[in-house]
Parts: structure tokens; sequence; C-alpha cells
């Protein structure tokens, strides 16, 4: 692709040249079952930037949207009604026609998840889509301007559980780039390998850079001996320790966050290298105040209605319009 074409397409990515970047995090997980047509259908009625979502890929090839790569037991039911006991198959292990047996159009009562959100209304017998499935909800919107975030659910500690990287990101360019939509596209990983693949084979589609560095997820891994697993080769203590400076010797232009990681000065430090920012789940108006505030590029949230109330309220302009949609 010629130099003036990579350019452009980096031109058009989140925060480098649309003003403030609004990603319903899996459609809108706060109100809907996530990763549905119907969360997505509820987003673009809200009216945001991006519908932020997580690709699996079957057996028989078929990209779909969902966020874990082995069924889950708190939204997973079968054709009989019954939540599953334990983590279901992978679905790598499971044809299309397999996989639309299950019903993910509810949390199981009494858990965790179902208190952690439980303001999302139910949606009984709805099935996991195909992401060309929700391509054409976007279409059927007439919504030619909403952007695909699209995160490739890998983990290499588990290898066998999903197509290896670079069969993956293949997969998936092949999927954007059927539908016509690279230009409104990235692919965000925190398994930086299919990043790497993406860049090589898609130079149109710009890449986002995930991190954490919690208790609970660390995929770039300050301080311990070489790379870690998570970041094709690149190991941040090479580069003094600094994770936008991580990021931006990966190839990066985005750079995307857990927003309980960012402080002021990385946030600076990532901008002095022409990265852009864009924060992941943030879900409290305080905590959406405060990312605000700070200056980030842009807000990932479970609760899309509540970003965009905020910035409505700091009189943001430009604000993606709504486009309500049947799903």
């Amino acid at each position: 692709m010629k130099a003036w074409m990579a350019l452009a397409a980096l031109a058009m990515a989140p925060g480098l040249a649309q003003g403030f970047d609004l990603q319903g995090h899996r459609g809108a997980r706060g109100l809907y079952p996530e990763n549905t047509l119907p969360a997505f259908a509820a987003a673009l009625g809200i009216g945001v930037t991006t519908l932020e979502l997580d690709t699996g890929i079957t057996r028989d090839g078929q990209v779909v949207v969902g966020h874990d790569p082995e069924l889950n037991p708190n939204i997973v039911r079968t054709p009989d009604g019954k939540f599953l006991d334990a983590t279901g198959p992978a679905i790598a292990r499971l044809d299309w026609a397999e996989l639309r047996r299950y019903d993910v159009g509810r949390i199981k009562p009494g858990t965790r998840y179902a208190q952690t959100f439980a303001q999302q209304q139910p949606v009984d017998g709805t099935r996991m889509p195909l992401l060309s499935e929700v391509f054409a909800l976007a279409a059927k919107a007439a919504n030619a301007e909403v952007r695909f975030n699209i995160e490739t659910k890998l983990d290499p500690r588990k290898p066998d559980a999903t197509l290896p990287p670079a069969a993956f990101a293949e997969r998936l360019v092949v999927e954007i780039r059927r539908a016509g939509v690279a230009a409104r596209s990235t692919v965000q990983s925190f398994d930086w390998r299919t990043l790497q693949v993406v860049q090589q084979i898609a130079p149109e589609i710009a890449t986002v850079y995930l991190t954490a560095q919690q208790s609970w997820l660390d995929n770039v891994q300050l301080g311990q001996p070489g790379p870690s697993a998570w970041t094709a080769g690149f190991d941040v203590d090479d580069h003094g320790g600094s994770v936008p400076r991580l990021v931006k010797a990966a190839g990066g232009r985005i750079w995307s966050p857990f927003f309980g990681d960012l402080t002021a000065e990385k946030l600076a430090e990532a901008k002095a290298l022409g990265l852009a920012v864009i924060v992941w789940t943030v879900n409290t108006p305080e905590d959406i105040e405060r990312m605000i505030a700070l200056g980030v590029d842009g807000v990932i949230t479970d609760y899309p209605d509540r970003l965009r109330a905020a910035l409505v309220k700091r009189g943001a302009a430009n604000l993606p319009k709504p486009t309500p949609v049947v799903p």
C-alpha cells in the first residue's frame, strides 16, 4: 500500500482525527446482553463513535462475536434453557451451527456478574452473532460513520483454545475487508502477536495495543525476566519500564490501557510519542468525569449513555448521531 494511503488510514483512527471517541463496550453491556445484536442496537440508538466487541473463530471458520474463547456458564444456556454447570467447549471446537444452539440472552441469577450488571435487560433467545451481522446491523441503521473496535480473544497461556495468532488475524482481516469497513475498523488485543500480523498484512487497518498491570491480568510484566508472553517479543524492561515506549516500539499508534493504570504522567508521555490513548472499561460517572478531565482521546464503557451524558454536560460538539435500529 502506498505511503499516503497508510497515513490516511491512520488519520482516521479513533483519537487521531475524529475528536473524542465514545466507545460502547461489548455494545452496551451494562444495558443489554454483552456482544449481542440487542446490545449493539442499543449503542447505535444512544449514539456512539465506536462499537467495541470481541471475536472468536469457529471450527468451520466463521468469525463470531463473543468475549470468552470457551463458553461462559455465567451467560450461556443450553437449548433446554439451563445454564451451563461449568465452562463449556471452546468456540474453536464448535461449528457455527452448533454454537447457534446456545442462548446468551441473560446473566445467570445469583452470580457476582449478575450483581455487577443488575440494570442489564435480558433478551431471551439471543444468539452469538457473526461479525458480519454486526456490520449488517450498522448498515441497517443507515450508519456509515460508526467504527468497529474488534478484539482478538487469544491467550498465550492457552494456545489450544483458539486458532494460532497468525491464522486468527488473517481470517479476521478477510472478514473486515469483505464488509468494506477496513477504514472504519481497528483491531485490538492483549495478545500483541495478532497485532503484529495485522500490521504486516493489512496496514490500512489500525491496531490498538491493550494493556493491564493488575493482579487479575498483567500482560506487560514489568521487571520480569525476558519479554511477556503477551507482547510479541517486545520487553518493557528494554524500554526503561515505559509502557508507552513499549507500544511505540511495537509499531503501535493507539494505546488502550486499563483506566486504573493511567496517570497524567503516562498520558503525557504517550502524547509526546504521538500515541492516541483510549482507556477501558470506565463505568461510574465519577471515573468517566476523571478520565475526560485527564485528557484521554476516548473511553470504552459498558454504559455509553452515561458517557454521552457526561460529554453533553461538558458541551462537547460533534457528538455521534443516534441511529436507532431494531436488531
